[in-house]
């Protein structure tokens, strides 16, 4: 299954049916009254959230949804038949937004949330409905409205809980399979990661947490370069970041500079993610000399302006994994007994994710201008089918 995480369809609702002028004749019935019933409804289009969804791929080809309209009004006061809803299955995690007007209209994060992003047209009135003792026989009818239509622009971001940040090869993906049962694709050589990789971390029963590996950044990457800015989007919904470092770096740039390099992408990015809790991992501890391990772990800290706990691990080994994970665990069940009673956690964490949502989408919208300036798209304005061959999935 290939793995497209935007896309953009039309829709359109169903028209209300018309109103039906008819009156009563019957044998043996001189003057029979009016019966015209009204119009059925026009059906609604509506999102629905699948779990079992994990790409928008079926949008690429399929972009014009339309709804079935209301029937027209019978004889008899019969009603006509309301249009059915048009339901339309979207990976959970999925933003819908509203082209034209650049509003977010809502976010399916849950399996079976729906979302109505296109009203149906309101019926039309038969003649019986202006019958009075003034006006016995009344030729006058209404006609169904004309449903909803939109553009939308389909976003999906990766659920997850704990979001990796680091340049290529910094040992994330090696990471998640120490961790979980997860098997992302490991090698050594930059960009081996090139969509996101997801893992449920189990730290004790009935307690566990979900992992998001992205494709690698590099400098430059808010600019275009690398594929780490088109996926930068998937951690929005993370609440904690893990910032690998490898201190074993395959090519001539220093731990320290690797270090800064992606915090600064992150900035450029979007700076409201950039502020979000974010935790420094050292990772490949094992290949570094002992006299030197010190020395290169410091010069990272000093970097950064580090002030917090900085982890110290070989992903390869599993060695230090298990500390960060079970106070990994510890924070996110903290955060999440806060959301849960406070009001007022819930609106600013709401805040923020819309914030950081705004900031990223401008800054991709922007490189898109640019690049199409220059006669140039990006990876994924330039849709292949057999691109991006990855699945993505929960792996527990």
């Amino acid at each position: 299954m290939k793995f497209v995480d935007e896309a953009s369809i039309y829709v359109r609702a169903g028209k209300g049916g018309n109103g039906c002028l008819s009156f009563w004749r019957e044998k043996f019935v001189a003057k029979g009254g009016p019966d015209g019933g009204d119009g059925g409804n026009g059906g609604s289009v509506v999102l629905v959230a699948d779990e079992a969804l994990n790409t928008l791929i079926d949008f690429r080809f399929t972009k014009k949804y339309i709804a079935e309209s209301g029937e027209t009004g019978l004889g008899r006061d019969m009603t006509g038949s309301k249009g059915p809803d048009l339901e339309i299955k979207v990976p959970v995690g999925t933003t819908i937004i509203d082209e034209d007007t650049g509003e977010t209209l809502g976010d399916l994060v849950r399996d079976g949330q729906k979302l109505k992003v296109a009203q149906g047209g309101h019926h039309g009135l038969g003649n019986t409905r202006f019958k009075s003792s003034t006006n016995r026989a009344p030729r006058q009818t209404t006609k169904g409205t004309i449903g909803e239509e939109r553009t939308l622009k389909l976003e999906m971001k990766v659920l997850a809980d704990v979001g990796l940040l680091g340049l290529p090869n910094a040992g994330k993906s090696t990471f998640i399979r120490a961790v979980s049962s997860a098997k992302p694709k490991v090698a050594d050589y930059p960009f081996t990661t090139l969509v996101p990789n997801l893992g449920v971390v189990k730290v004790k029963k009935h307690q566990s947490f979900v992992i998001a590996d992205i494709p690698g950044i590099i400098e430059g990457a808010s600019e275009g370069a690398g594929l780490g800015i088109r996926f930068l989007k998937h951690l929005v919904r993370n609440r904690i970041l893990l910032h690998i470092v490898d201190l074993a770096p395959w090519d001539e740039i220093t731990p320290a500079e690797a270090a800064v390099i992606a915090v600064n992408e992150l900035h450029q990015f979007s700076p409201a993610l950039a502020l979000r809790d974010r935790w420094l991992v050292l990772n490949k501890i094992d290949m570094v000399p002992a006299e030197e391990l010190e020395e290169r772990c410091q010069s990272v800290i000093d970097a950064l302006g580090w002030e917090g706990k900085a982890y110290r691990i070989s992903a390869i080994s599993g060695e230090g994994t298990e500390v960060l994970c079970l106070d990994l665990m510890t924070a996110l069940e903290e955060q999440r007994e806060l959301l849960a009673e406070s009001e007022e956690a819930r609106e600013k964490e709401k805040a923020v994710r819309t914030l950081i949502d705004e900031e990223g989408r401008n800054r991709i919208m922007s490189l898109r201008e640019k690049r199409r300036k220059a006669g140039q798209l990006l990876d994924d304005d330039d849709f292949d089918e057999d691109d991006y061959d990855v699945e993505v999935e929960y792996v527990s």
